[in-house]
């Protein structure tokens, strides 16, 4: 079953947490026409003119079992169009990197050429799940003899299925619906460390950054998070924490800070009192703790002309104050008195070789899909370059103890 599920509001399941399900083929193979017939409504433009889609689409919804999903639909795989060709397949290949499930769509009369066999090899290799599906079958009627032979070449099964008239459509959308994306069981943001009843202090400082009259999504997720472990949420600025500690009866089970505010947060709660950051949290629960950590301690390794990748998951306006463009180069020069070099990257934007980075340094990554940001983590250690993460870095800057 599918449902229309809005993207905004305050419990709309948030991109990064989705089942990301990506259409991939060749131009007018029909990939738009059948992400619009799952979505049971126009996602995507449709036209005869090859290379219609250019930028990706995303449309989310729920699948059930599957729960919520975002439905993206792709450039083709054979656009030659010089420079935009180009660009846009570039596009294409970053949603793959965070693609959950791959619909490999192709027609009848193509079946699995090269481009497809090329796609499936790649999915086998990346371990991503993915279906494979001939379209068009209105045109072209697949004999059971045609298809038996596309799925002895590709070793797989194939779904025909006509995007026009909607024949094949409900049986490969319970075949979407049916596959379990690799997920750790039982990933949490924080409930997983809480007793019921245990209270814990949000620390939300409000900047120049933070959107007006609205808390950040790592702010709203971990809320969530402790009130389903039915545990008490307690929010304050860092002016008034002091006052809220003092309020309590007991001291909480854990006080949670915006990384920014980690020194001034640590002066005042008491040093019995487990102390972390949203980064931090975000660190465990889609990265690497491990191995974030340990890059964060190659910082004393740093030397005069070292080049410092900082990434982020997310593209926003940027301040004059901004953490990561301003704030962390600043406190990193000061703490390893070296003269570094810095680079910076944001969305989708990730550069193939990172062998010239003596570091990199990552946001939380709550805008990005998990498999996403860890395929990041995996290709800096394959190249050999330590990698950070903002809440722990920061905490090793500021002398706090993780």
């Amino acid at each position: 079953m599918a449902v229309e599920e809005s993207s905004g509001g305050m419990n709309a399941t948030p991109e990064g947490e989705r089942a990301r399900v990506a259409f991939f083929g060749r131009r007018n193979a029909g990939k738009s026409s059948l992400v619009n017939a799952i979505a049971g409504q126009p996602v995507s433009i449709v036209s005869a003119v090859p290379g219609t889609t250019t930028d990706p689409v995303r449309k989310a919804m729920e699948m059930l079992p599957l729960g919520p999903v975002l439905l993206v639909d792709t450039a083709g795989l054979d656009d030659d169009q010089a420079d935009v060709g180009g660009l846009r397949m570039e596009r294409a290949r970053a949603e793959l990197r965070s693609a959950d499930v791959v619909i490999v769509v192709s027609d009848v009369d193509v079946g699995a050429g090269t481009y497809e066999l090329e796609l499936i090899d790649k999915l086998r290799r990346s371990g991503i799940a993915f279906l494979f599906v001939v379209n068009k079958i209105d045109i072209s009627p697949a004999s059971p003899e045609l298809l038996s032979r596309i799925a002895e070449q590709i070793g797989a099964p194939v779904h025909a299925v006509s995007a026009k008239t909607g024949e094949g459509v409900a049986e490969l959308k319970s075949a979407i619906a049916s596959i379990k994306p690799d997920e750790p069981p039982g990933r949490r943001i924080i409930g997983d460390v809480l007793s019921r009843g245990d209270v814990v202090v949000l620390v939300v400082p409000v900047d120049s950054a933070a959107p007006k009259g609205r808390l950040i999504l790592p702010q709203q997720q971990t809320i969530r998070d402790i009130l389903d472990s039915g545990c008490v949420a307690v929010m304050s600025q860092v002016p008034e924490l002091a006052t809220t500690l003092a309020m309590m009866k007991e001291p909480p089970r854990m006080v949670v800070t915006d990384s920014q505010a980690f020194a001034e947060v640590r002066a005042i709660v008491p040093h019995e009192v487990e102390l972390t950051s949203f980064s931090i949290l975000f660190a465990r629960y889609k990265g690497d703790f491990d191995v974030l950590k340990a890059g964060t301690a190659s910082i004393d390794n740093l030397v005069d002309g070292d080049v410092v990748l900082i990434a982020e998951g997310c593209t926003h306006h940027r301040q004059c104050d901004d953490i990561g463009t301003v704030k962390i180069p600043k406190w990193l020069s000061q703490f390893t008195g070296k003269k570094l070099e810095f680079e910076f990257t944001s969305g989708t934007g990730w550069p193939r070789d990172l062998s010239k980075y003596a570091l990199i340094i990552h946001c939380g990554g709550c805008m990005l899909a998990r498999r996403e940001l860890r395929l990041r983590i995996s290709e800096a250690e394959a190249a050999g370059v330590p990698i950070a993460n903002y809440g722990l870095l920061i905490a090793k800057l500021k002398g706090v103890p993780v």
